[in-house]
């Protein structure tokens, strides 16, 4: 079953057990979905290509570099999605690991994986951005 954010609460500001519910089915959803994409990269590159010319070979391996880029990007966010899973099942997804606050559902609907609300996540950027500036 695919799951659509459109299944959420319009206008609602917090999460309720529905919710949780609705953003379990979706990131377990989207795991299967990269661990699909990984297997076929796999195999993708398990072929032993020949290839004589330079140039297309060139190609190759930069299409490739490419494709491994992108799945370390999917790893990353498949262990971020393992953790909000565990936050899920622990009762404190949702919940900002900053400040405590209720993280609204718009913003868990834009990033699922989030762990700050979006005060704290402004500060961060905020104090990140200064921190690159002053070096």
């Amino acid at each position: 079953m695919l799951y659509s954010l459109n299944q959420l609460r319009p206008g609602s500001i917090t999460v309720n057990k529905k919710d949780v519910e609705f953003f379990r089915n979706l990131l377990n959803q989207r795991i299967q979905e990269l661990r699909t994409e990984a297997g076929k990269t796999v195999e993708d590159m398990d072929g032993d290509e020949n290839f004589p010319d330079p140039t297309d070979r060139a190609s190759m391996e930069s299409n490739r570099n490419s494709v491994l880029r992108i799945r370390d990007r999917e790893r990353k966010l498949i262990f971020k999605i393992q953790e909000a899973l565990t936050r899920i099942e622990e009762g404190e997804f949702g919940i900002c690991e900053e400040c405590g606050a209720e993280i609204g559902i718009e913003r868990l609907k834009a990033r699922p994986v989030t762990t700050l609300c979006i005060e704290c996540k402004s500060s961060q950027e905020i104090e990140e951005k200064k921190a690159r500036s002053a070096v």
